[in-house]
């Protein structure tokens, strides 16, 4: 695939990784872009299919799983999500870095295609500080809450396999992580500014 390499990003909720996203978005307008996933679930209100999701059947998406048209795909809450190859070269067609938000089931998927993406986690300091966070947020249900964390827990050990991730960074402090987050891009981020210009 042409273009500037693809970026996973993953990390438990509550890392930090929605807010360092949005701040790279801003600062680097246009350098970015999002693969838009498919998912057998039903549109929300307000979603529009081929913008939020590729809203499809369960029948398309197994189909197109079975065909070898995604590079990862899993089922959360009895629905299939995934996201295509091609989702992922209509991002690179336009020279931005395709962003893959992502979890450890994913990294571990794409780690088997031919992708090549910057396998990049994002975690807090300790699960301690990660739970403060979610309750912090007051939205969560306890039974809610202790899940995400028991996630948290699991992606944390796995992410400290050799070679699964080019960078671990630990969002301890918001400046710092985002300082290290943009000096692993920065080698993908010139060349996507530089093949935008010309």
């Amino acid at each position: 695939m042409a273009g500037p390499r693809p970026v996973v990003l993953s990390g438990p909720s509550g890392a930090g990784k929605s807010t360092l996203l949005k701040r790279l978005l801003k600062d680097y307008e246009g350098v970015f872009g999002f693969s838009v996933s498919h998912t057998t679930r039903k549109p929300r209100p307000g979603e529009v299919d081929g913008k939020d999701y590729h809203f499809v059947t369960l029948s398309e998406m197994e189909s197109g799983i079975h065909n070898g048209q995604f590079i990862e795909h899993a089922v959360f809450s009895g629905n299939l999500y995934g996201t295509s190859r091609a989702a992922v070269q209509v991002v690179q067609s336009r020279n931005q870095i395709c962003i893959l938000d992502i979890d450890m089931q994913g990294v571990k998927n794409i780690k088997k295609t031919d992708l090549n993406p910057i396998y990049i986690s994002i975690q807090p300091p300790s699960v301690d500080i990660l739970e403060k966070r979610l309750r912090d947020r007051k939205t969560e249900s306890e039974e809610s809450l202790q899940k995400r964390l028991q996630v948290a827990r699991q992606d944390i050990e796995i992410s400290k396999e050799p070679g699964l991730f080019n960078e671990i960074i630990i969002n301890d402090d918001l400046e710092e992580a985002y300082s290290d987050l943009k000096s692993v891009l920065r080698e993908e981020i010139e060349k996507a500014q530089t093949s935008q210009d010309s």
